[in-house]
């Protein structure tokens, strides 16, 4: 159940990310989030509307493998996996503060997962 809850949450992180990337990007509330000045949002919409394309797949993957209950343990871990691997990337690329809010949910959902 702790499992199931946390990826329930990593999915809805996901959506959220895709929400910003690709309808909020150019908004006060995306430009906010992601400190960007009104021409640098511009510039670089197709990029993020791109990469929100990229958190709504890994949203959906871990919804999948929630609806197939038992059965869908190897596809949790997997798109949990896809999640961590990108939250560390980002942390080392771009700002340690991904590290936090992408990667450390989705660790905690593989222990869970593992643990349980």
């Amino acid at each position: 159940m702790l499992a199931n809850i946390l990826i329930v949450l990593v999915a809805l992180l996901h959506i959220y990310f895709l929400v910003l990337e690709m309808v909020l990007w150019d908004k006060p509330q995306g430009m906010k989030a992601f400190q960007l000045t009104p021409e640098k949002a511009e510039m670089t919409k197709a990029m993020a509307a791109n990469q929100g394309l990229y958190n709504g797949f890994l949203a959906a993957g871990l919804l999948w493998g929630l609806n197939l209950g038992a059965e869908g343990l190897h596809i949790k871990v997997f798109f949990l996996a896809c999640v961590a691997v990108a939250g560390v990337f980002g942390a080392m690329t771009v700002s340690r503060k991904i590290f936090y809010i992408q990667a450390l949910p989705a660790l905690l959902a593989l222990a869970a997962l593992w643990l349980l």
